[in-house]
């Protein structure tokens, strides 16, 4: 199992063991969040202490409760080197060879469409996501990781793709490249992918969150299909405040955590019905058909 996949389950264990259990949690949410601040206090001792509350500060809640140790520690290194330049876009590649993933991690203004541009720039570039962790700051930031599959042998050959992908992301939120025409440039679909047949599901809940609307859809992996979904969400005047992305097999299984352009829930019945038929719409669509229109 991949780890952040792991973390995926621990997280929604903690979330749904007290109604399994009857309402009891031997720790509280708000005692897990403690808990995980603490321990990034403990692992970055050496810190002025100035900066490391200010990084605790920015995040909500379920940052804390999703986010392993190891990768909040990489997410404050990053936002502090990306503040000491003075920059406010900035990526970070590292390769794995034992998991078989490259992962990106972007720190970028807030924007509604940018989760698909990012996953516009792995498709154009023939690259499949596996899993991902979107947050969104406070103070208006966000903190995207990914993890594409691998596909070269070697970490030099998967470090340029992923550069070549983060150079892609870049240029996308300066204005220097259409969508389009990066998600145009896509490779061919692995054919083997027509072999599998999952059913795709789509679920609207507004009771998990006091402030946003949870999707959470199901469907067949295929190359294209974050950009597919989260181009949908866009159009639909969707912001996402936060999304899982994971992948079991050939199933993919994506979380959006969202709201209308003005911060509000989408709690009108007629709207979530077409926010429903439009992902079902992107989730049934075959890995052959064209993602973006002639």
């Amino acid at each position: 199992m991949h780890k952040r996949q792991g973390q995926h389950q621990r997280t929604l264990y903690f979330e749904t063991e007290p109604l399994l259990g009857g309402g009891h949690l031997t720790l509280s949410r708000s005692e897990r969040v403690a808990r995980a601040q603490d321990a990034l206090r403990e692992r970055l001792a050496g810190w002025p202490k100035q900066d490391l509350e200010r990084f605790i500060d920015r995040h909500y809640p379920s940052y804390w409760l999703r986010t392993d140790l190891d990768v909040i520690a990489e997410h404050a290194k990053l936002i502090r080197d990306a503040e000491a330049q003075r920059k406010s876009l900035v990526t970070h590649i590292a390769t794995d060879a034992f998991r078989g993933v490259t992962e990106i991690t972007l720190l970028a203004p807030n924007y509604p469409r940018l989760l698909a541009m990012v996953a516009g720039a792995c498709t154009g570039a023939g690259a499949n996501i596996v899993d991902a962790q979107i947050s969104t700051t406070r103070d208006g930031m966000a903190l995207d990781t990914i993890h594409l599959e691998r596909e070269f042998d070697h970490a030099d050959d998967e470090e340029r793709r992923a550069k070549r992908i983060a150079v892609s992301i870049e240029r996308l939120l300066k204005g220097e490249a259409r969508l389009a025409e990066v998600v145009s440039t896509k490779r061919k679909p692995k054919a083997k992918l027509s072999a599998f047949k999952v059913e795709p599901q789509v679920v609207i809940d507004n009771t998990l969150s006091d402030a946003l609307t949870v999707i959470e859809i199901n469907g067949l992996d295929r190359p294209g299909l974050l950009y597919d979904v989260t181009r949908e969400i866009s159009d639909m005047n969707l912001d996402i405040a936060s999304a899982h992305i994971a992948t079991f097999g050939e199933k993919a299984v994506d979380v959006f955590y969202v709201t209308d352009l003005t911060g509000k829930k989408i709690t009108s019945s007629s709207r979530e019905a077409a926010i429903r038929e439009r992902l079902m719409r992107a989730l049934q669509a075959r890995h052959d058909t064209p993602l973006v229109p002639a």
